[in-house]
């Protein structure tokens, strides 16, 4: 707590009068760092829209967000496997609904969406769930892996910007591409 109370430039006191102990903090500091993007996502993959412009728009949410909080999904990653019940948590404060209320629409919704491309033969079968991974898998691991992906591509900081910009603009057809028949 001291080290965070210097970082922030408070004293030690404010930080116990507000929060009680470093759980409460970092489960405070874990909801508000995740409350920034994750309703605008939910939001983006149960709505109307077609599949492509959801695929568009989720990509620009999640690269907007991470590219002003890179170290954020490293974070998350960390606080969520290190305290599993924080996710159910998490999700909940966010979105002020518990997973099992809005789970059932929204994978309802991809599903019928990916069920009529399926059938016309615009693309191939993946369950929703899986849609929904895989789509935010690849937004969010270079941010997660940054020291890996930077060191393996032999990248500097302006290099790694770069990368990510190109990747923000290949990705939607990257993974529509890899759905189709």
């Amino acid at each position: 707590m001291q080290e965070i109370a210097a970082e922030a430039g408070v004293n030690q006191a404010l930080l116990h009068y507000y929060f009680r102990s470093k759980d409460q903090l970092s489960k405070a500091a874990f909801a508000r760092a995740a409350a920034g993007f994750m309703p605008a996502v939910l939001s983006v993959l149960g709505s109307d829209a077609e599949l492509d412009e959801k695929v568009a728009r989720v990509v620009d949410l999640e690269f907007d967000h991470l590219v002003r909080a890179p170290y954020l999904p490293g974070y998350i990653i960390s606080e969520i496997t290190h305290h599993p019940d924080r996710a159910r948590q998490l999700i909940s404060a966010v979105t002020g609904r518990a997973p099992e209320d809005f789970r059932p629409p929204l994978i309802a919704t991809l599903g019928a969406q990916i069920a009529a491309r399926v059938k016309a033969g615009r693309m191939r079968p993946i369950a929703p769930e899986q849609f929904i991974v895989n789509l935010m898998a690849l937004c969010i691991f270079p941010f997660a892996a940054r020291p890996m992906v930077m060191a393996m591509l032999g990248l500097d900081q302006r290099g790694f910007e770069q990368f990510l910009a190109r990747r923000r603009q290949e990705l939607p057809g990257f993974f529509l591409g890899a759905l189709r028949p």
